[in-house]
């Protein structure tokens, strides 16, 4: 991981705002997040979160994860906004797939952008391997940070609160 410098860390907050315009069409009601796909510049694919087919009931989204068994792996009823921007992107732009950038932020209950945790996602991080996307794009407290998608695979796989 590394920390970008401008004029690298300007372009990547353009995207990230990109990302948080997309987060404002989550249907979620435990959390507000948006993703973009980039490659040479090109937004390839997008997503936010929301129940799969965004149908209400699927919808999980205020139960207590405690309550769900401990082999589900994914408590939450919503696919990832990460998810829905490779599948966006496999639609739409398969071929500018590998190598690109996915951008990621997640936004507060008043819209506002928030800074991102540690990596913590497997199913989105072995998801973005597989495809080929080269790198994550996260905002964190210290400024704009850039993960490679192994490195970012294997500290999610790390994580602990």
């Amino acid at each position: 991981m590394h920390y970008l410098k401008d004029p690298k860390s300007t372009n990547a907050k353009k995207y990230l705002f990109e990302a948080a315009k997309i987060a404002e069409k989550e249907t979620c009601r435990r959390a507000r997040c948006g993703t973009v796909i980039v490659k040479n510049n090109d937004v390839t694919g997008s997503g936010f979160n929301s129940p799969a087919g965004d149908i209400e009931n699927q919808r999980r989204c205020l139960i207590e994860k405690d309550s769900i068994h401990q082999k589900v792996t994914d408590k939450t009823c919503c696919v990832h906004a990460e998810q829905r921007a490779i599948f966006d992107a496999l639609r739409k732009n398969a071929d500018k797939l590998a190598g690109s950038t996915l951008y990621f932020i997640r936004l507060d209950k008043d819209g506002k952008k928030e800074k991102a945790g540690k990596p913590y996602c497997t199913i989105c991080s072995k998801s973005a391997l597989d495809v080929g996307i080269a790198a994550f794009v996260l905002w964190h407290e210290e400024g704009v940070c850039a993960y490679d998608t192994k490195e970012y695979n294997l500290r999610s796989y790390k994580y602990k609160d």
